[in-house]
């Protein structure tokens, strides 16, 4: 070992703010060790808080933030002392150390770059790990503990949540026989980003995907949180709707426009598949007009092409058999058209008009615009209420696909309690207590 000058050691390594001084340096090769002593010394018997007699010395070995690229090891030379009441039960006792916990391996602020690294920087655990020249157990260990303090020790993590966002979420696609569901309920603070105060953020995640599932979790909340909660704004499953009908009575749903949009797809899609079936007796082939023009089906009349809408209109002109897509196709776009609207209130009107049009007596053969009417007539109020409130959850879908990119991140997962933990460290908003650690 050689002495270096404290003082720039201290400033390049900031061990500072760790209480340490820098005393001796070496290059292990791959690791960078360095030698420190406590600033201040507590000699106070943690059971008496008598003061001890000094006995020696032992050294403690501490994982700190790398330095220039190569992982940094602190050897820290900790006085021990004696306790010199007679009637105390501890007779050795070594000095506690302020940046780091009894017993651990890692100091304070390496728990906190570790966090910084997965939220900030979206590092995996592997890179984060070799870094640091530790293990990946360990480092996956330290961001699940911190992050579950973070989030489910914090009474100020579900503070002013108006807003909430309901929504399933696969985390993973692979499932053997006997595992429970790989579907997980997704709940999302809205509320920053309706008032234009912040992102949306993730506040919990919970296995499964039913009513109880939500019951459950909203029955666990106190008082005080269902009655700020406001608007619930989900997709078109009910059990969602059922939960939030028992326990947020108050509260207001909104289907999400996307959900209502994708629900009208499908049907126009199955009239499709069915005509197709009807006229030629078998699935779609390539140059199957019905088929050929599918794509163009689903598209928004304002995105067709010149020669998309020609196709389209030769379609509907040489085929008697097609009407019923036509109207089916005709409806879709009404739908998208209301959401479209630059003006709300007009657009509540043509939505309007769209339930009550397909609630009335249909025609025979327009059998998947019926079953779309029952639907939209029967959840009206929630997909007309986006209007007035302006809520979706589109937040939420795009945090379901920032989630799908923290899988491949971690090339998967195995764990649900890590994975939740690791997504709440990804989309949970928590760089700022992140930071304040």
């Amino acid at each position: 070992m050689h002495p270096t000058g404290n003082l720039v050691a201290d400033t390049i390594c900031r061990t500072a703010e760790l209480g340490l001084t820098i005393t001796g340096a070496a290059d292990a090769g791959t690791l960078t060790i360095i030698d420190a002593a406590p600033v201040a010394v507590a000699d106070s018997c943690p059971d008496c808080a008598m003061p001890g007699a000094k006995r020696d010395h032992v050294r403690r070995r501490l994982v700190d933030l790398p330095v220039v690229g190569f992982p940094t090891r602190l050897h820290v030379r900790v006085p021990r002392f004696t306790c010199t009441n007679p009637t105390c039960s501890r007779k050795i006792f070594q000095t506690s150390l302020p940046c780091a916990d009894d017993g651990a391996t890692l100091t304070r602020r390496v728990t906190r770059w570790i966090l910084q690294r997965l939220a900030i920087d979206r590092m995996s655990v592997a890179a984060t790990a070799k870094a640091l020249g530790v293990g990946w157990e360990l480092v996956n260990k330290v961001a699940v503990t911190a992050t579950r303090n973070l989030v489910y020790a914090d009474p100020s993590h579900l503070a002013g949540v108006r807003i909430l966002g309901v929504d399933e979420h696969v985390w993973k696609h692979t499932r053997r026989p006997g595992e429970p569901s790989s579907m997980v309920t997704v709940l999302v603070g809205l509320t920053p980003l309706v008032d234009g105060a912040g992102p949306a953020r993730l506040i919990d995640m919970r296995p499964g995907r039913s009513a109880e599932v939500l019951r459950t979790w909203l029955r666990e909340r106190d008082p005080q949180f269902r009655a700020g909660v406001q608007v619930v704004t989900m997709d078109g499953f009910a059990g969602y709707a059922t939960a939030v009908d028992h326990d947020l009575p108050a509260a207001r749903k909104v289907m999400d426009p996307f959900h209502v949009v994708h629900l009208a797809a499908e049907k126009l899609t199955g009239c499709r598949q069915r005509l197709q079936r009807e006229t030629t007796g078998r699935r779609g082939r390539k140059d199957d007009p019905l088929y050929k023009h599918r794509r163009a089906l689903l598209t928004r009349t304002d995105f067709l092409t010149g020669r998309q809408r020609q196709r389209l209109d030769l379609l509907w002109g040489t085929d008697d058999d097609y009407v019923a897509l036509q109207v089916t196709w005709e409806f879709y776009q009404d739908l998208i058209g209301a959401y479209g609207h630059p003006d709300r209130s007009r657009g509540k009107k043509l939505m309007t008009r769209v339930i009550h049009t397909l609630r009335k007596g249909l025609p025979e053969g327009l059998e998947e615009l019926a079953q779309l009417g029952r639907t939209l007539w029967r959840r009206r109020a929630d997909i007309l209420a986006y209007f007035d409130l302006g809520a979706s959850n589109g937040p939420v879908e795009a945090i379901n696909g920032r989630l799908e990119h923290l899988r491949g991140i971690a090339l998967g997962f195995r764990n649900l309690d890590h994975y939740i933990l690791r997504s709440l460290v990804h989309s949970g908003q928590l760089q700022d207590r992140i930071n304040a650690l």
